[in-house]
Parts: C-alpha cells; structure tokens; sequence
C-alpha cells in the first residue's frame, strides 16, 4: 500500500505554479525563502530523493548557489525557470536546469521535469512516478514483438 506522502508530493507537483518571470522576483522570492529556510527536503532530479530536510544554513548555501549557476548559464533578460506553489507561503517550489529547457512554460505532452525541487513535503522518486504506463509498455512490446 502506498503511503500518503508520495501522493502528495505528485499532487503538489501537478498543482498550479507562479512563474519567477523577472531576474528581480527571484531576488524578491529568495528573500522570502531565506526567512522560512526550515522544514525544506531539496531534491536534485535524477538523484535518489532526500530522506532528511536541510538545515536553514545548507538551503542558504543551495540559494546561493543556485542563483548564481541561474544567472551565469541562463543568458537571458529574464528569468522564467522557477516556479512557486505561493510567492509569499511556498511550500513547493521547481528549478528548471538551463541547461535542459524544452518547452517549459505553455503546452507539451512531454514537458521536461525540473531540475531541483525544493519542497516541505517528502519527495519520492519523480523519474519513476512519472515513468510510462504499463498499457504504453504493452503496446510497445506488441508493436516490435
């Protein structure tokens, strides 16, 4: 049985975000992160999920590290690669990697997963809660089987 937090990170995940659009909000959103910088799990896609949040002091460290590799291989006047369940209360937050856009913002049916997430609710692993379905995997089998 499937316990409740995993379907609560995936709901979080698929809730509705806020674009960062302006260099200027993230400034103004890590800001307000850095006053509530307890309670975070920090989550680098790819990785296996973190099983303990950081403390206040490690997710400044991350803040400031992500926002400078943001700002040096984002080459752009904006910013629109992170995106907030709440600008003033966050409790979820996306950072795109750069590096790894495609379509992020409008519609794709495969749109790429972020490239951090920082949440207060235990993540799982996204790569395989997302993976494809099984009724897809049969169809594929059928078609070259």
């Amino acid at each position: 049985m499937q316990t409740e937090a995993p379907n609560e990170f995936m709901q979080a995940f698929r809730g509705s975000f806020y674009g960062l659009r302006s260099w200027q909000d993230l400034a103004d959103f890590w800001q307000v992160l850095n006053m509530q910088a307890e309670g975070w799990y920090v989550y680098a896609i790819g990785e296996a999920p973190p099983q303990q949040v950081v403390s206040a002091v490690q997710l400044r460290h991350f803040v400031i590290e992500i926002d400078a590799l943001l700002h040096r291989e984002h080459d752009e006047d904006y910013c629109g690669i992170v995106y907030v369940d709440s600008k003033t209360e966050p409790t979820y937050i996306k950072i795109y990697d750069p590096n790894n856009l495609g379509v992020v913002c409008g519609f794709s049916d495969n749109p790429p997963l972020p490239g951090w997430i920082l949440s207060r609710i235990p993540p799982v692993d996204l790569q395989a809660a997302i993976q494809v379905t099984q009724s897809r995997r049969r169809w594929w089998s059928r078609l070259w089987g």
